[in-house]
């Protein structure tokens, strides 16, 4: 099983204006598809260095396999989670990123607006999800049978075959 860390990305969450509805979404969704809980999840302002902070601890501290990130992918200028994430991931995965948007394009293309990056630190797979319930959902699904096979290649468990 992985080891799953999880970063929410919200002014308005952290202040306690909102409430976290993609968390416990994203909680559902990695228990139904991946049979994976979530052992640890923050909350963060939408500040590139805490965000960068708490990607790293969770990925070289904490040391999980999977690290995703939920909120600060869009357009505004307090989005900066593609920014953070580019300052922590060693290579990028440009395949699953571009999954995510054509995908979820099938049921909105506001998700063009999405800057989301995924990307590798180390052994860990790096993935940021938009913030809005039903995006992060569509993205999440577009790519979630792609995540074992990522992470067994990663860790030197599976070869790189396509097929």
């Amino acid at each position: 099983m992985w080891k799953i860390g999880v970063i929410t990305s919200s002014n308005s969450v952290y202040r306690g204006e909102r409430e976290n509805d993609c968390f416990p979404k994203l909680e559902g969704l990695l228990k139904q598809n991946l049979d994976a809980a979530v052992a640890e999840h923050r909350l963060s302002p939408d500040n590139i260095e805490l965000l960068k902070e708490n990607m790293i601890e969770l990925v070289d501290r904490e040391r999980v396999d999977l690290l995703i990130t939920i909120g600060g992918t869009g357009l505004s200028p307090e989005d900066v989670t593609p920014e953070a994430t580019e300052l922590v991931i060693d290579r990028h995965v440009p395949g699953l990123a571009e999954e995510m948007r054509r995908s979820a394009m099938e049921h909105s293309r506001k998700v063009l607006l999405t800057r989301a990056t995924v990307g590798t630190r180390g052994n860990a797979l790096v993935i940021n999800l938009p913030g809005s319930l039903p995006a992060m959902e569509w993205c999440f699904l577009a790519i979630v049978d792609q995540i074992s096979s990522a992470l067994g290649i990663i860790q030197g468990k599976s070869e790189n075959i396509a097929k």
